[in-house]
C-alpha cells in the first residue's frame, strides 16, 4: 500500500471509530455550578462536531462533555464563533430558526417515537419540548412546547473565541415526561440520542457530534441516534 494511501485509511478509520462508539456520560462527585463558566468541569470534551448529513469538517468548532451525579444530567459545551447570531430572549421561543445555538435530544427508552429537545442559544435563553415522532423515521412529527422541564438550569458565556454553554436537567423532572420512557439512570444504563449545535454566523452550518447517513429530516431522524452510557 502507498504511504499516500495508508495516510488517508488511517485518516478515515479514525473518523469511523471516534464517530462510531457509545458517548460516555462520566459520573462526577465534584459540584458544577451552571454560569457559563467551564473552569469547574474535570470530564474529557469531545469532538469535534461535524456537518450532520456528510461528517465533513465544520467551519467552527465545537466540542462537548457529559456528566451525571444521582440527582442531575450535566453539559458542557465548547463552541468557537467568529460571528455571534442572537439575543436573550423569553424561555420557549423558537430561537433554532433564528439564532446560534447548541440542542440536545434525548430519547431513553430507544423507540424513535417520544424524545426530548433542548436547545440553548449564545445568551442563556432556553427552550425545551417533547417530539412525538408520528410517521417512520420521523418524516412528521408534533412538537409539544408546553413540556416544562422544572429545574432546568441553562448558561453561556461569550468569550474571545465563541461561547460557553452548560446545561443542568435534573433527573426527576425527566421521569415525569409522559411517553418518554425516562428512568433515574445508574451506571451501565443507555439512552439514545444526540447532540447538535446550529451556526448562522458567516455561513449557516447544522453540526452534531455524531453524523447522519443523509439530511432528509434534518436533525430528527431518531432510528439514527448516538448511544449515550452512564459510565463511572
Amino acid at each position: 500500500m502507498k504511504l499516500s494511501h495508508l495516510f488517508y485509511f488511517v485518516v478515515f478509520l479514525f473518523s469511523f471509530l471516534s464517530y462510531s462508539q457509545n458517548i460516555p456520560i462520566h459520573r462526577i462527585t465534584n459540584a458544577i455550578t451552571i454560569d457559563g463558566d467551564l473552569s469547574d468541569w474535570k470530564t474529557p470534551f469531545i469532538g469535534p462536531f461535524v456537518i450532520h448529513d456528510s461528517g465533513v469538517k465544520a467551519t467552527q468548532e465545537t466540542y462537548v462533555s457529559l456528566s451525571w451525579d444521582n440527582e442531575n444530567l450535566y453539559l458542557g459545551y465548547k463552541s468557537k464563533d467568529s460571528k455571534i447570531i442572537g439575543s436573550a430572549i423569553n424561555p420557549d421561543t423558537q430561537i433554532f430558526n433564528t439564532d446560534d445555538l447548541v440542542e440536545l435530544f434525548l430519547d431513553p427508552d430507544g423507540d424513535s417515537e417520544n424524545y426530548i429537545e433542548i436547545g440553548v442559544n449564545a445568551f442563556s435563553s432556553n427552550y425545551d419540548m417533547i417530539i412525538h415522532c408520528i410517521s417512520p423515521s420521523c418524516g412528521g412529527w408534533d412538537t409539544d412546547i408546553s413540556l416544562d422541564i422544572t429545574g432546568l438550569k441553562t448558561a453561556s458565556k461569550i468569550n474571545k473565541d465563541g461561547y460557553d454553554t452548560e446545561i443542568m436537567i435534573p433527573f426527576s423532572s425527566l421521569t415525569a415526561v409522559k411517553d418518554a420512557g425516562f428512568a433515574v439512570p445508574v451506571v451501565g444504563t443507555k439512552w439514545k440520542g444526540n447532540l447538535f449545535r446550529i451556526d448562522y454566523g458567516n455561513e449557516t452550518e447544522y453540526q452534531a457530534i455524531s453524523p447522519y447517513d443523509g439530511s432528509q429530516f434534518g436533525f430528527h431522524q431518531p432510528d439514527q441516534f448516538k448511544v449515550f452510557e452512564f459510565v463511572e
